[in-house]
């Protein structure tokens, strides 16, 4: 995910994750969004990825266009090149690789965290991944079905597990699945959940905290990462603002 990290005694920076990249300034899974979020200090940005009829990656969160494009149609029956029709003269829906090309044009150590929420984008995603060499500069993150598709395609691959239950997943999924985070709402990060995920050896990632004092709660629990819309906000926080 975002920036390696093992969970330690030793207490490390929080990590800042941009969700969606900087929806408050731009349109979420964009590229100016994406780029937005970098220049606002995060470590690094999650984005939604979905596949074209064509099976091409692309960042978007909603199975159809209707939200953010006002087309109902859904992205499944389009082509990539369909989608160039979706422009406003700022934003437009960009590829997988569009937003890895900028991740690394950000900064040394930038990170992209693919959200996956089911398994099928997983070896479209991946074939992008290590096409473009950028296997260290991404993260995943998604419920177990997901992810473990990506780690049969990629044994070294950061991985995120998101996790909606008070109590930790079983050992056998967490030796087949070997995350390196586990990814509870902000909720669940409590600091007795993430003192028991750090015992069994385990960083927490949380989603998705956008007000001061949640951020501040999280932080003082012990939590590794923190995902929120308000980056720079966010920024501010962990770097100790009032």
């Amino acid at each position: 995910m975002n920036g390696p990290m093992t969970a330690s005694a030793a207490r490390r920076p929080v990590l800042a994750v941009a969700h969606r990249g900087d929806p408050y300034r731009h349109r979420e899974n964009t590229l100016p969004s994406v780029e937005s979020a970098f220049a606002a200090g995060a470590d690094a940005v999650e984005v939604d990825v979905r596949l074209t009829r064509d099976r091409v990656p692309v960042l978007l969160h909603d199975a159809t266009l209707e939200r953010l494009w006002g087309d109902p149609r859904p992205l499944a029956r389009l082509t990539a090149e369909q989608l160039g029709a979706f422009d406003d003269g700022r934003h437009r829906v960009p590829t997988l690789a569009e937003a890895l090309k900028a991740t690394a044009a950000a900064a040394p150590g930038a990170k992209l965290l693919i959200d996956l929420d089911d398994a099928g984008p997983a070896a479209a995603t991946w074939e992008v991944v290590t096409g473009l060499g950028a296997e260290r500069r991404v993260g995943f993150c998604g419920p177990a079905t997901a992810m473990l598709a990506v780690r049969a395609l990629a044994p070294d691959a950061e991985i995120a597990l998101t996790w909606k239950q008070p109590r930790l997943p079983v050992r056998a999924l967490l030796d087949d699945l070997r995350p390196r985070y586990l990814n509870p709402p902000f909720g669940l990060a409590t600091p007795g959940f993430t003192a028991a995920a750090h015992q069994a050896g385990l960083a927490v990632s949380t989603w998705t905290a956008d007000l001061r004092r949640t951020m501040r709660k999280l932080s003082e629990a012990g939590v590794d990462s923190i995902t929120s819309n308000r980056i720079a906000l966010l920024r501010a926080v962990l770097d100790g603002g009032r």
